[in-house]
């Protein structure tokens, strides 16, 4: 297994903007796929996710044609009419390809199967599968376990009422919206219990919109008319907000400065919010209407709800290494599901660069005693590897297994992170 030994920098100065989102090119990928015409996609993301959601897309009869010099996908839509009657779906281990897609099958007539790696197999979908069961299609997990694979066998979505969970994903919920609007009838959908990451549906909402598709939505119930026509359109995806912060992370952990470009408070992202977490533990933060800037100040723990922002969860966990006193991070009990345990397994990580951490129900506790080098597990976690690497920024000896993970979200990340510190050391 390949490694990659991260050398501590100093205070890093410098500006920079991340690739597209992942989050929103699937989504577009979805509504342009389902759209009536041939939609441009600028600034789209190049990296394992989005490639396995074209590949899908493509083996479900929607042409996909990518510039990636340009960062550009041509996406030929299909009316809302799936074309492919039978398609065997390789998902990777991407949680919105699988889930979006499950959905989007129950538009089509036929037969579809989802599968991926082994980590794909642990991963959640029968909260899913339980709420188009109840809208009428057949769609099971293939071994019983809740996870995929998943077979699901269609004559067309009619609509109706449906519940879907809410604390697992809010994946299950941006699914069936982006679905509906294309079935035959109209659905309400509700949701049971508190829903996870809502950002991440109000994003969902917003790139709808864009593509013509509207929902109706109180707190915990949603309406979608029937029979609505999504329209091909040119849209421009922003950069990965996730992504971004790592470099935002970078100035706090080094006490530097950093500037993200082509981001601001208003972004469709929720993990913008990464930088009120950052302010609170003592950073400044400048949001200009297109920049965020954060410059690293003595850092103190705190106490926060990252339920909105859970994909920022181990980031910050990195920065709570270098912060006065304990930091405690709650709400996301759901992290457990993700691409490894990002609770049980950030904190056995943690520990290793000589942090105490207690897990809690819905979180963990940090406690930096005394840091140390340590060669980090990465759990083929895309973002274990990214923010525990910027430990190794103040650490001497901080390795990382298996760096290439990150190819799952932002496959030039490390190159990025390097070319942020060369700024520094040219200035």
């Amino acid at each position: 297994m390949s490694t990659r030994r991260i050398t501590p920098s100093g205070p890093i100065h410098g500006s920079m903007t991340p690739p597209g989102s992942k989050s929103i090119t699937n989504r577009a990928l979805v509504c342009a796929a389902l759209a009536t015409g041939t939609s441009t996609l600028r600034g789209a993301l190049h990296s394992d996710d989005t490639s396995v959601m074209i590949d899908c897309l493509s083996k479900l009869g929607i042409d996909v044609q990518a510039e990636w010099n340009s960062h550009t996908l041509t996406v030929a839509g299909c009316g809302g009419q799936i074309p492919a009657t039978n398609a065997d779906l390789f998902v990777g281990n991407s949680g919105t390809t699988v889930r979006f897609l499950t959905a989007m099958a129950a538009l089509g007539t036929g037969e579809y199967r989802f599968d991926g790696v082994e980590r794909m197999r642990e991963r959640p979908i029968q909260d899913l599968l339980d709420a188009l069961t109840q809208l009428g299609v057949d769609a099971t997990s293939e071994m019983a376990t809740g996870a995929p694979p998943v077979i699901v066998r269609s004559s067309g979505l009619a609509g109706g009422s449906t519940t879907v969970a809410g604390n697992i994903s809010s994946q299950y919920l941006s699914g069936l919206l982006m679905a509906a609007p294309c079935a035959s009838g109209d659905t309400t959908i509700g949701v049971d219990g508190e829903l996870v990451s809502r950002p991440y549906v109000e994003m969902t909402m917003a790139v709808m919109n864009s593509f013509g598709g509207h929902v109706g939505s109180g707190s915990q119930s949603f309406q979608i008319k029937g029979q609505q026509t999504y329209r091909a359109c040119d849209y421009t995806v922003e950069p990965d907000a996730s992504a971004a912060s790592y470099f935002w992370a970078a100035a706090a952990i080094t006490g530097g400065s950093v500037t993200v470009q082509h981001l601001s408070r208003q972004a469709l992202q929720g993990d913008v919010a990464f930088c009120d977490c950052l302010q609170r533990m003592g950073c400044d933060v400048d949001f200009q209407d297109d920049s965020i800037t954060v410059t690293g100040q003595p850092l103190h723990g705190i106490d926060v709800d990252m339920n909105a922002i859970s994909d920022t969860v181990q980031t910050l966990a990195a920065v709570a290494l270098f912060a006065a006193g304990p930091t405690s991070i709650r709400g996301v009990a759901h992290n457990r599901h993700k691409e490894t345990d990002r609770i049980g397994d950030l904190a056995t990580e943690l520990r290793k660069l000589g942090a105490t951490v207690r897990e809690t129900d819905d979180g963990l506790v940090i406690t930096p005693v005394a840091l140390t080098s340590a060669t980090i597990e990465t759990y083929d976690d895309h973002r274990m590897a990214m923010s525990l690497a910027l430990a190794g920024l103040r650490i001497p000896g901080v390795e990382i297994l298996n760096p290439e993970c990150t190819a799952k979200t932002y496959p030039h990340y490390f190159e990025d992170l390097d070319q942020l510190i060369a700024q520094t050391n040219l200035g």
